[in-house]
């Protein structure tokens, strides 16, 4: 028997990627739903060689649906994810509304996949944020080896983790820079053709901004509430695919040739790293892969047992939709969904 799927937020990048990782990871869905705001209501998004029409989130019943995939928003989560979950149905966030709550499981299958036992509670699963996603992969089997005590992040984050609005003004200024045109900035602060911008996410009161105090938070909670994280999240001018130059420092000797072994073996990551021109990967290459990468592995002479890497993924996919299904391929694999068994 195939479950009942429902994707919320179906119009929107993350929501358009979680339709295509469906179809493509042939997940066992007897029925795809493809829901969005009532302005989007009527409008058509693929879902493998099918096209689907979006239907409205504020009349749309999720009693008989099993798995919904939540893609709409902070505050649309807030409002409709609980609404959901007391419905049986057992909702996969993607926004930062619940990822911090005690009742509600932070997943990444690769680094804490026991934790979804917890998500009863609320039929509440969160997906992290997309530059936490990527960066946990990586750390995860060097802490299992060498245990982290700090890690210092710079993020090279592209557009596509702002929106499809956000890759648009990308683009129109692009085109703008080489035509004279006038170049508008209305989804950054700053110009971001040809530019970088240290700003993502709204500012603290200690100076961070909340997109550097998710990555602390989110990594603290996943993968070891001692690891020491600071980071820096700064946008650049690339459509798809997330950055991040990584150092940290280790409790216990590791070489930079042992965090390569340890790296190649572990589920979710592929090393390239040849220490030639050419012999790394960059967002370019990331982009449309389900892998994150590891690059640039080499010892930091500076500390004691400290490490450098680069590490590349693309954010629409592991940093976001791909880590949300393969969170609905755990319900299904650990047979969690209580509506099927019971059916079954």
């Amino acid at each position: 028997m195939g479950y009942k799927v429902a994707v919320v937020g179906a119009t929107g990048n993350v929501g358009r990627e979680m339709l295509d990782i469906l179809s493509e990871r042939a997940f066992p869905a007897d029925e795809v739903v493809a829901i969005a705001s009532r302005r989007s209501a009527g409008q058509e998004v693929s879902f493998g060689d099918k096209i689907l029409k979006v239907k409205a989130l504020d009349s749309y019943d999720f009693s008989d649906t099993d798995i919904c995939l939540m893609s709409a928003g902070g505050e649309t989560s807030k409002e409709w994810s609980p609404r959901i979950g007391q419905t049986g149905c057992v909702v996969i966030d993607n926004s930062s509304a619940f990822r911090y709550h005690q009742d509600v499981p932070l997943i990444v299958p690769e680094v804490n996949p026991d934790a979804i036992h917890g998500f009863s509670k609320l039929n509440i699963i969160a997906n992290p944020n997309c530059s936490t996603a990527q960066l946990v992969v990586a750390l995860k089997p060097l802490h299992d080896a060498a245990t982290i005590k700090r890690v210092v992040v710079a993020t090279y984050q592209s557009v596509s983790g702002a929106g499809k609005d956000a890759m648009d003004e990308l683009f129109q200024q692009t085109r703008s820079v080489f035509t004279a045109g006038e170049i508008k900035a209305e989804k950054f602060t700053k110009r971001i053709a040809f530019n970088v911008i240290p700003h993502i996410d709204v500012f603290m009161e200690d100076g961070y901004t909340k997109e550097e105090w998710k990555m602390v938070a989110e990594t603290k909670k996943m993968l070891d509430p001692k690891i020491k994280l600071t980071a820096t999240a700064v946008r650049v001018p690339v459509f798809i695919g997330h950055a991040e130059a990584v150092n940290v420092e280790f409790e216990r000797p590791i070489t930079a040739e042992q965090a390569t072994q340890i790296l190649r073996s572990a589920p979710g990551l592929m090393v390239v790293d040849k220490r030639e021109p050419g012999g790394y990967m960059t967002p370019h290459e990331a982009a449309g892969e389900d892998a994150t990468y590891v690059s640039r592995i080499r010892e930091d002479a500076t500390v004691e047992n400290g490490l450098n890497f680069w590490c590349v993924a693309d954010n629409l996919r592991k940093g976001a939709a791909l880590n949300t299904v393969q969170i609905a391929e755990m319900l299904v694999n650990r047979k969690l969904l209580k509506r099927q068994q019971a059916a079954a």
